[in-house]
């Protein structure tokens, strides 16, 4: 049961809701929120759609743990490796700072560590194994995160 749940999109709700609960109980509110966590929210969205684009436009999975079926290098893949998890970053900071949760906001990085155990390195020794040397150059010119 645990398996058919464990989705990027669940643990970044998971994180949403932790964030924001921290919100309600020790909010920090500045003059800035709305437009900072509006902008991050904004640019985490446009992100994860483009970069998912770009994966259907090559024919590969954007599901995790199903083997790939292209290795994406351009456009936003050229940034980083992981923009769709870069963008779940994005969104999930975004959410706290509109929210008036900045204490919650280490809680962003113990998602991207989450994300990188539970999704990331599997995702990149089933690159690997699918494409080899050209992953290798890959991985070696574009760093995971940016």
């Amino acid at each position: 049961m645990a398996k058919d749940v464990d989705f990027p999109p669940v643990w970044l709700a998971g994180f949403a809701v932790l964030g924001g609960i921290v919100g309600k109980f020790l909010p920090v509110e500045t003059a800035a929120n709305d437009y900072v966590g509006g902008a991050l929210i904004i640019a985490g969205v446009t992100l994860m759609l483009v970069a998912a684009v770009q994966m259907l436009v090559a024919r590969t999975t954007v599901i995790p743990r199903r083997d790939p079926g292209a290795l994406v290098t351009g456009g936003v893949f050229r940034l980083g490796r992981n923009p769709i998890y870069l963008g779940d970053a994005l969104l999930l900071a975004g959410l706290f700072i509109a929210w008036d949760a900045l204490v919650a906001l280490p809680l962003v990085a113990v998602f991207m560590w989450v994300i990188d155990l539970r999704f990331i390195r599997g995702e990149e020794e089933r690159l690997a194994e699918h494409f080899g040397e050209e992953f290798d150059a890959y991985r070696q010119r574009t760093r995971r995160w940016l």
